[in-house]
């Protein structure tokens, strides 16, 4: 026979195999075993009633976790799907938008307006540091015709988080909806929909919820909802039209798309996770293992290019001291160590390594581990340091102020 031919009685494939890794870079991180649990029950059909009850479920807990009573649910696709169905769905070609720019996924929504033919207002800032509103308010004053403003809560690329609530304050105060990406922040630091007056938001669910990849939580206003129903022309993407979507998880369940049965469970599990941890105490958790890693990389005397009052928990940015090889560094920690650590982007490119801490990567033990390794490699590099001197700070840390058991 043909070599390749399928009807080869010889020809066997292995069961897949992937090496196991500590996930510590800007996402994903490692998945929930009990994500991964739900995930492999059997697939029933995403009309049936039995599913339509989980939905329900899900949007219920989605509401919690994004602290809304307006509508939540979820896109199938990526966090970029989720960004990409708040654009469609809201702007019209010819539509003003104003994008709040201060890092790599700023730019991709750049990209995605664009090629809706929205007229773009970029305002760019510099990256490390928070956003000033005041740049927002002197733009919209500018520009008064500005259907939405567009910007990023958790900026993973400049390892920020920014004033989101005052910029949908002035954004609203000028006649626009306002957009935000929480990709990095759900379930990793404070999120108020409703108390922040949000029109849009949209998250994965691969980083602070721990689960897999794949599908995109999002909450949206019935103001938004109101507006992209007396659109003029219909988006332009029939499958990321959030009405569409929002009603198919809606009462009536109307039929749209295939919904992502086996997805839609691990969401539902890493929801129930999150809620029976709670959500102050998760994001508590965030906040001390950031601390006792900070700690650390300060006691190893490495710096960050971010300032101080703008730094995230779930992501911290590391400069690389003079004469360290980014990419050798990354490659000795993943195969000696089996640390994944994520390379910089954009303006950062070749300069830092950003340290993810999410969901069920975010434990102690990752901490010591990476510092342990860093401990150890840096002084190949020419950089020396103290043996047990950044992992004795991060414990001191941790001894001072206990991050919550997960």
């Amino acid at each position: 026979m043909t070599p390749g031919n399928s009807n080869d009685s010889n020809r066997r494939f292995k069961p897949l195999t992937v090496p196991r890794r500590t996930v510590m870079g800007p996402g994903p991180s490692s998945a929930n075993p009990a994500v991964l649990r739900a995930m492999s029950l059997p697939v029933i059909g995403y009309l049936h009633p039995a599913y339509f009850d989980v939905l329900d479920e899900v949007e219920t807990m989605l509401k919690e976790v994004f602290k809304t009573e307006q509508r939540a649910f979820a896109v199938a696709g990526a966090g970029s799907a989720g960004m990409e169905a708040g654009l469609q769905s809201i702007l019209e070609r010819g539509d003003k938008v104003i994008i709040c720019s201060y890092g790599y996924f700023c730019e991709r929504q750049v990209l995605m307006c664009e090629r809706l033919g929205a007229e773009v207002v970029e305002l760019r800032s510099e990256w490390g540091k928070a956003f000033d509103p005041q740049q927002l308010s002197d733009a919209l004053r500018q520009h008064p015709d500005t259907k939405l403003v567009v910007s990023i809560h958790a900026e993973t690329s400049a390892g920020t988080l920014h004033p989101i609530k005052e910029m949908s304050d002035i954004a609203h105060a000028a006649g626009a909806l306002f957009m935000t990406d929480t990709v990095t922040s759900l379930a990793g630091c404070e999120v108020d929909f409703d108390g922040w007056d949000l029109d849009f938001a949209y998250s994965g669910s691969q980083k602070c919820l721990a689960a897999p990849p794949g599908i995109s939580p999002v909450a949206i206003s019935e103001r938004a909802l109101d507006h992209i129903r007396a659109r003029e022309t219909l988006p332009s993407s029939w499958y990321l039209d959030l009405s569409l979507i929002a009603d198919y998880w809606g009462p009536e369940h109307k039929h749209h798309h295939t919904n992502p049965v086996n997805m839609v469970y691990g969401l539902r599990e890493a929801l129930a996770l999150t809620l029976n941890e709670g959500l102050e105490t998760r994001w508590l958790r965030h906040e001390r293992v950031a601390a006792a890693l900070r700690a650390g990389l300060d006691a190893l005397g490495l710096e960050s290019p971010v300032e101080e009052s703008a730094r995230l928990n779930q992501l911290t940015v590391v400069s690389l001291p003079k004469g360290v090889d980014d990419v050798k560094l990354r490659g000795q920690l993943f195969d000696m160590y089996g640390i994944e650590v994520g390379r910089g982007l954009g303006q950062f490119a070749g300069k830092v390594i950003r340290i993810g801490l999410m969901g069920e990567s975010c434990v102690p033990a990752n901490v010591f581990n990476l510092l342990n390794a860093l401990e150890r490699l840096l002084p190949e590099h020419g950089y020396e340091t103290g043996k047990g001197v950044g992992t004795g700070a991060a414990a001191a840390k941790l001894a001072s102020e206990p991050a919550p058991l997960y």
